[in-house]
């Protein structure tokens, strides 16, 4: 239950969702809505990349430079062993 206590790389809470989900809502705060239905997917598309991008360690803006040349990282496969 606190193996967060013994282990700094264990987050102290399970809450990733939530996090997640935060960068969203400070946007609507600010600007209010987005003027159309193709830009929010869009900005929503792009902020999904760069959370996947970071919970699997890989440097943003590289990956975002190579998504940009055509070249978009992904996550690597999961053994099924």
């Amino acid at each position: 239950m606190l193996l967060f206590a013994r282990d700094l790389t264990v987050p102290f809470t399970n809450n990733q969702a939530e996090r997640d989900v935060r960068p969203t809502k400070t946007q609507m705060k600010i600007s209010g809505c987005h003027r159309s239905a193709d830009t929010a997917r869009a900005w929503l598309r792009i902020r999904s990349y760069i959370s996947t991008v970071r919970k699997h360690g890989a440097d943003v803006l590289t990956a975002l430079r190579d998504a940009i040349t055509g070249n978009p990282w992904s996550p690597p496969c999961a053994s099924t062993t």
